[in-house]
């Protein structure tokens, strides 16, 4: 605890990544934080029974990773002592597009560490355990949020304690982690207050799970590996990274009701069906060391209390509670981790205000609306193109699913588009960094192309193309549009030199159907 605090104590529901990170966060701004978890806690990185998905490969992206260092200094120094495997970005991962290809091993220069989800949660709650203000209590199952009689500010929170003995703890604010937000829905139908619109992504994904040891001759040009699915036509993708103990932790993902067997032969013929033979080839002859597992997910769900007119004061919901995303992508640890150092910077800049907790959800609603705005349309946009997914689809989806494919072919030709992809994915920067102008124009150089290959029995010179989209920056008049002009001619003269270097070695020259 350092500084200033705002209250005497708060108190978190749940001791999952969510609800450790808010402790971290809010140690810093209250004399005692009491953390409530309904599970027995293991002293040792073994799955615990609340978190079922637990057993299945988890990413603490690093955006989360810079997040969780912010709030404990020692995390991923911890992280790494205890047993995690570093990984460079986009050097040692092999990230397969659907129809394009994989992206090139290129080194940006920042880590990935990647680990079981149970070390994670160990490590993560051995910082929160350091902290002599902050107290876990296991096996306490919260009965409800205490409010003033109209419930429209908190007081609390009713738990029942190992022993079945029901105690009522204080609280200047209460943060929900709970992870399905049962206790704040609860208390705002048991006071009659408006519930959340939801908004609902049916992708029915399941998870089959098992580890491999890491084979003597396992391949040297990556160290994990993700096989992504060709939508529509393909639902489930491949997805292994080295953890803790020289093992490979592989999920197979299926979607819209698709699972994959959990019995040893059935698992290696599903896998040899994925987009491309790379994990089959790499686990073929791998010795199998850890059971089969599974695991459901029906529906992302997001949230919106940012939409309420009105919220209970002194009462906060984070993480799961207010957004689950698909796990396939690998964002919900990140997103609460960041969400957590959101709402430590939101209480610093409060200290001095007469009263810190004014309007506080509204404001914690709006700061972190941005994060989970982008974070969510970066799953649901892939996810929608299922047909059998449920949920309501943009107008334009056809026309988002063909940008992010021409971005991605965008990032396999040039490091810098790439680079910044990888960014965002991510989480650590947010997506406007990829509207950047020269971004852009790199883009719908591709979709020219991909429109081009689109139409059989009629071919154009790319470079015609090419000055006619030049001409149209052009005729704008404007700095960005010679700019744009002088960026796409030099792009143009590099194909002209790759033409030459293909007519001299006897290959195909820039022709494209169109």
């Amino acid at each position: 605890m350092a500084g200033k605090t705002i209250g005497k104590q708060a108190v978190v529901i749940g001791a999952g990544m969510s609800g450790l990170a808010a402790a971290g966060a809010l140690a810093d701004h209250f004399e005692r934080v009491i953390v409530l978890e309904r599970d027995r806690l293991p002293s040792q990185a073994v799955p615990r029974t609340g978190t079922p998905q637990s057993r299945h490969l988890h990413v603490l992206l690093p955006g989360g990773q810079r997040a969780l260092t912010d709030l404990f200094p020692h995390f991923e120094r911890d992280l790494t002592n205890a047993g995690s495997v570093p990984l460079r970005m986009a050097r040692d991962i092999r990230m397969e597009i659907p129809g394009l290809g994989p992206l090139p091993p290129r080194d940006f220069g920042w880590f990935i560490h990647c680990a079981s989800r149970p070390l994670i949660e160990l490590v993560t709650r051995r910082q929160v355990e350091r902290i002599a203000n902050v107290t876990i209590r296991p096996e306490c199952r919260v009965l409800e949020i205490t409010t003033v009689p109209d419930g429209t500010m908190v007081t609390g929170v009713a738990y029942e304690d190992a022993d079945g003995r029901r105690e009522i703890l204080a609280a200047d604010l209460v943060v929900d982690a709970s992870g399905r937000a049962a206790p704040t829905l609860g208390l705002l139908r048991s006071s009659g207050q408006p519930a959340p619109d939801e908004i609902a992504i049916g992708i029915d994904l399941h998870y089959t799970t098992t580890s491999f040891v890491i084979p003597q001759d396992a391949p040297t040009d990556w160290r994990g590996v993700a096989t992504w699915p060709h939508a529509p036509e393909r639902t489930h993708g491949g997805y292994m990274m080295p953890i803790e103990g020289n093992r490979w932790l592989m999920t197979l993902a299926g979607q819209c009701g698709e699972q994959a067997p959990d019995e040893p032969e059935g698992f290696m013929d599903y896998a040899r069906t994925l987009e491309t033979q790379t994990i089959y080839n790499a686990i073929k002859h791998a010795e199998r060391n850890g059971e089969f597992e599974r695991y459901a997910f029906q529906a992302s769900v997001w949230r919106r209390f940012d939409r309420l007119g009105a919220f209970p004061r002194l009462l906060l919901p984070i993480g799961d509670s207010i957004c689950r995303f698909n796990p396939v992508y690998g964002q919900g640890m990140s997103v609460a981790a960041q969400e957590a150092r959101l709402l430590n910077q939101i209480l610093k800049g409060r200290a001095a205000e007469p009263d810190p907790f004014a309007e506080l959800a509204q404001l914690f609603f709006s700061e972190t609306l941005p994060l989970l705005d982008a974070t969510w349309n970066m799953s649901a946009v892939p996810d929608l193109a299922y047909p059998k997914t449920r949920g309501d689809r943009p107008a334009d989806l056809e026309s988002q699913l063909q940008y992010n494919k021409a971005l991605f072919q965008a990032a396999i030709r040039h490091p810098a588009v790439h680079c910044k992809l990888a960014e965002v994915q991510q989480l650590l920067e947010p997506p406007r960094v990829l509207q950047n102008p020269a971004i852009d124009r790199l883009v719908q150089i591709e979709l020219s192309k991909m429109a081009a290959d689109a139409k059989e029995g009629h071919f154009l010179n790319f470079g015609e193309k090419l000055d006619e989209i030049v001409s149209r920056f052009l005729v704008e008049e404007s700095l960005d549009g010679i700019i744009g002009a002088l960026e796409l001619k030099l792009i143009a003269l590099r194909e002209q030199e790759c033409d030459v270097t293909r007519a001299l070695t006897g290959g195909p020259t820039g022709k494209l159907p169109l």
